[in-house]
């Protein structure tokens, strides 16, 4: 099967580095066509670097994928599920249908976070990085549990992408529904005082707010309004908690 619309034009920084050694060969002739036109044109439109961002972003999200899903020795249907459901409901049938030849094939595939974390911390933004884990992390639950090795896996890509400590736990509480994990979602404790809390709130709304990822596309935006929910949701049980107006 071509690969369709999902991923067309150019491709970006992806090309090159551990990520274009992964993924170059199942993309060989877009590959090609795509450095052909690079090099005819010269220079590339804004819309074109935008596409080149977005299919980048996809193709990293395409071997992080492979990476959790082998984190665990066990190849388990309901994340490779999870991963063409995620495609379907924001690409489209054809790349959901061509992610399962992808991570399939990634997945006998020596993958090396670091390397490829170094490449995707180079070229992507804070935002753009933060809307990557927050994927990954719900792969990871999507089979009803995270074990020991995932979440080592997961700690190893956020180190590897350069995402704080805060922010790591901030995105793994997002998937708890205690009081406790409410808090550490906007990167307080049970401490802070109500005026703290609302700070916190505003500051953690404005750093996950969709509108961060919009160079990649509305269909990645609109993956990224899950993540802003989940710091509302947050702020919501916390008020409720406290009795908070």
């Amino acid at each position: 099967m071509g690969v369709g619309k999902w991923i067309t034009g150019f491709l970006g920084w992806m090309m090159f580095g551990p990520i274009g050694g992964l993924v170059g060969l199942l993309l060989g002739t877009l590959v090609e066509k795509g450095s052909e036109r690079e090099i005819d044109e010269g220079s590339q439109s804004r819309e074109q670097q935008r596409t080149g961002q977005r299919n980048s972003f996809l193709s990293s999200l395409l071997v992080l994928s492979a990476a959790v899903i082998k984190a665990d020795g066990r190849f388990v249907k309901s994340e490779l599920a999870y991963v063409q459901s995620f495609l379907r409901r924001n690409f489209g049938e054809d790349a959901a249908l061509q992610a399962k030849d992808i991570i399939k094939n990634l997945m006998s595939k020596d993958i090396n976070v670091y390397e490829v974390g170094a490449q995707i911390r180079m070229y992507m933004n804070y935002s753009q990085r933060l809307q990557l884990f927050h994927y990954l992390v719900a792969l990871a639950q999507s089979d009803g549990r995270v074990d020991g090795s995932e979440i080592d896996v997961l700690g190893a890509i956020a180190s590897a992408i350069g995402l704080s400590s805060a922010d790591t736990q901030s995105i793994m509480s997002m998937f708890k529904n205690d009081l406790e994990s409410a808090y550490k979602v906007l990167e307080i404790d049970s401490s802070a005082t109500d005026d703290e809390v609302r700070k916190a709130y505003k500051r953690m709304a404005l750093k996950y707010h969709p509108d961060k990822v919009s160079t990649l596309g509305e269909d990645v935006q609109k993956a990224a309004e899950e993540k802003f929910k989940n710091v509302q949701e947050a702020y919501a049980k916390i008020k409720k908690a406290r009795n908070m107006s």
